[in-house]
């Protein structure tokens, strides 16, 4: 007996024979919008089947599928409306790539990264930010201010999706993502790689009067929340941002791009 079920994003094979039962179970990740799905098949990943609309013949499309050509991706061509039932962030703009999920990688994979480059390690860390907007917005900036990687905590923290790979704009495909069971003891851990730390924090020195050169581990938290006490504990700075406006915090992207290029700034003096 064969038999497949298709639950979400999780496809699962279950195959019964000659007194023998195997289970394979995998996940797909549907990544959507052009730009992501473009510079997915540029950075090499494995796409297992391509959905475009029926009758697009646009440039940018086009160009998506002459990258599906040379990798002996499956096209489909199928209907808007088809599209929409795939979707998981419903702005799919025509195309929509199905690949394996994202892998994470390891801290140390990140530093070796920053090795390669003969730079110091820059990485940026999520405390609790589970909106993946803002996941995908953060690892954009990280990738274009140079920074190594970006580590998420396993808990209270969104995961690599359908939606933070296309708010990534395809840098989801060239900055390793790292998943951590306690933020803080990685704090510790990369502190004895030489690495110092500052977090996001309306009470803290004016970004503009802290030296944020050489290694450094950048840390923001939630929107709400802001970085939570014991990440805030391990860090050696916090950094204010300054604000004449008249509310009192800023989206978590912003404040992680603010920062980051704050950071940039200084590496370049």
């Amino acid at each position: 007996m064969n038999t497949k079920t298709f639950i979400g994003r999780v496809f699962v094979c279950a195959e019964d024979g000659a007194g023998m039962e195997k289970n394979m179970a995998y996940e797909e990740l549907a990544i959507e919008g052009r730009n992501a799905v473009l510079e997915a098949f540029r950075a090499g990943r494995t796409i297992d089947k391509l959905y475009v609309l029926d009758g697009c013949q646009d440039g940018p499309v086009q160009s998506i599928k002459r990258e599906a050509k040379k990798q002996d991706t499956i096209v489909k061509y199928v209907t808007r409306e088809r599209l929409d039932q795939i979707s998981e962030t419903g702005k799919h703009q025509g195309v929509i790539a199905m690949a394996a999920a994202y892998s994470y990688a390891d801290v140390e994979d990140i530093l070796a990264a920053a090795e390669e480059k003969k730079e110091p390690p820059f990485v940026i860390l999520l405390d609790n930010v589970e909106d993946p907007h803002n996941l995908g917005a953060i690892i954009r900036t990280a990738n274009l201010a140079g920074a190594h990687g970006v580590i998420i905590p396993k808990n209270h923290a969104v995961g690599l999706t359908a939606t933070v790979a296309r708010t990534s704009a395809g840098a989801l495909n060239y900055t390793p993502v790292a998943k951590v069971t306690n933020l803080s003891r990685t704090i510790e851990d990369l502190k004895k790689e030489g690495l110092w730390f500052v977090c996001a924090d309306m009470g803290g020195t004016p970004m503009y009067q802290l030296d944020l050169k050489g290694p450094i581990g950048l840390v923001i938290g939630s929107e709400g929340e802001g970085v939570s006490r014991l990440v805030r504990e391990k860090c050696d700075m916090a950094a204010a941002i300054p604000m004449r406006g008249n509310i009192d915090s800023l989206n978590a992207s912003v404040a992680a791009g603010i920062l980051a290029y704050e950071i940039v700034r200084q590496r370049l003096l």
